[in-house]
Order: structure tokens, then sequence, then C-alpha cells
């Protein structure tokens, strides 16, 4: 057998790539690729988890609005506990908006009603009622700031 004859047979031994094949070798080399960046991207850092402490954290006068903000995804975030809604009582007290107060503080009522005596501190039992006092004296509903030296504070929405 000749040189060029032998040369023949052993590349026909050899196994043939369809058509096309090269370009689909491209095809997984790049989806590999890719899979592997994406893959090694870098996740978000976890949000801190909501604390019934939220409310009154860090609170600075000059950042009333974000407390209050805050304060909202906490009373969301334990929407069957009074204790957030009081906190809430506060800022919006602060906030001079005593009617959005009335109605946190009578929310909070009715949760306290429903809440077993021991795990609700008695002395917060008896505040909360003073508060509705105050709120149903001032023609609020459950209870805006009632004391003579908050209520001569210049608040506008009385």
């Amino acid at each position: 057998m000749s040189a060029p004859a032998r040369a023949a047979q052993r590349q026909a031994a050899l196994p043939r790539r369809p058509p096309g094949s090269q370009r689909s070798g491209w095809l997984a080399m790049a989806l590999l690729l890719a899979s592997l960046v994406t893959g090694c991207s870098e996740e978000p850092l976890p949000q801190r988890s909501i604390s019934h402490d939220d409310c009154l954290s860090d609170l600075r006068m000059d950042q009333l609005k974000q407390a209050l903000e805050r304060c909202d995804k906490v009373v969301a975030a334990y929407p069957n506990d009074p204790l957030p809604l009081i906190e809430r009582y506060l800022l919006h007290t602060l906030a001079e908006d005593d009617r959005a107060a009335c109605r946190d503080i009578a929310r909070a009522g009715q949760l306290a009603k429903r809440t077993p005596a021991p795990r609700l501190d008695p002395g917060l039992r008896r505040d909360l009622e003073r508060r509705q006092a105050d709120c149903r004296a001032a023609g609020l509903g459950g209870g805006a700031p009632g004391s003579e030296a908050l209520q001569q504070l210049p608040h506008q929405n009385r």
C-alpha cells in the first residue's frame, strides 16, 4: 500500500465531526463561562430583621419622619402586639399629630384587652388606659396627650 493510501485509510478511521459541531462546542463553552461568571456574582447582604426596639432606637428629633417610617415597619411586623403602637403613639405626639396618636392608642387598647395580664406590664397597661382616657376627653377617640403641660404645647393637629 502506498503512503497516500495509508494516510487516507488512517483519516477514514478517525471519527468524523458532524457539520456545525465546532460551533456547538463554542456555544457550550460560552454557556459554561457565563454560568461561572453569574454564579460568582456578589449576593446582597442579608437585611437585619425588624425588632420590637426599632421604633424608639436612635431617636433624633431632626429625623422624626424616618423614625415614624421605621416604626410603621415594626407595627406591621408585630400586628398583635400593643407595644409598637404605644411607641408610635409617642412619635406621633412628638410630631404633633394627635389624631394619628389617638388612632394608635385606641388600637393598642384593643390589643391590650386581648393580651393576658402577665404578658403586659401593669404599669404599661395603666399608662395605656390613661392615654385612652385623655384622648376621649380631648374628643379624639382613644388617647391624646392630656396632661396640662402637653395640652399647652402649640400642636397643629388638635
